[in-house]
């Protein structure tokens, strides 16, 4: 779902595409459009690539991967010798994800655990470049929790969704998805500027992005 105007978000999308072509980016966000699947699609994915490689990032954490589009990304910014760690709930987006990013020639940069996400995070050592959450929105505020100490001085944490198609100015819940998401969303916002570590701004692409770069 985009927060932006209909046309700027085509316009955004169209010269993503133009600065990158791939077959499996098509089939993955055909998937998408048929299943009604949510994925952050090809202009903030070049956003994500582009914060990623800002910093040289060699590790990533996603704290929810879906079948693999935001990890295709990561994918590609950490280059040959790092790792993405991709967390779902769902073994046959596991299985998707194995297929696309195959195909896509970075899966030997993926490790991906079928789990709950905050489990995985906690048994899993170690700092990261970036720590990317993108759950069920309930979720939010204890994956900051969970998160923002485990993320280096100079890397992001990233998080999709934050302006949740304005409901996070207005306090309405969406009816399409369980009580209390839009509040979480709030609280979740509210931690993260808050906090006396991070810088921290909130791109306004598609439902908006937050990034905070960890300064201490």
């Amino acid at each position: 779902m985009s927060f932006l105007d209909r046309g700027v978000m085509d316009y955004l999308t169209e010269l993503a595409a133009a600065q990158h072509r791939d077959a499996v980016l098509d089939d993955m966000e055909a998937r998408a459009r048929e299943h009604g699947f949510p994925i952050v699609g090809r202009a903030v994915g070049r956003a994500l690539e582009m914060l990623a490689r800002s910093i040289r990032a060699e590790r990533v954490f996603e704290l929810g991967s879906g079948y693999g589009y935001s990890a295709y990304w990561f994918a590609r910014a950490v280059g040959e010798d790092g790792e993405v760690v991709c967390t779902d709930g769902s073994a046959d987006n596991a299985i998707l994800a194995e297929d696309y990013l195959r195909k896509a020639q970075v899966w030997d940069r993926i490790t991906f655990h079928t789990s709950d996400a905050l489990t995985t995070l906690a048994a899993t050592d170690g700092q990261f470049d970036i720590v990317y959450n993108d759950v069920d929105k309930d979720g939010y505020p204890d994956c900051w929790r969970a998160a923002c100490h485990r993320v280096r001085v100079g890397g992001y944490y990233l998080c999709d969704n934050v302006l949740w198609s304005g409901h996070v100015v207005t306090g309405t819940e969406r009816g399409d998805v369980p009580g209390g998401w839009t509040t979480a969303i709030q609280d979740h916002n509210r931690m993260v500027t808050n906090d006396p570590r991070y810088v921290s701004s909130i791109l306004p692409i598609r439902d908006g992005v937050l990034a905070a770069l960890r300064v201490a």
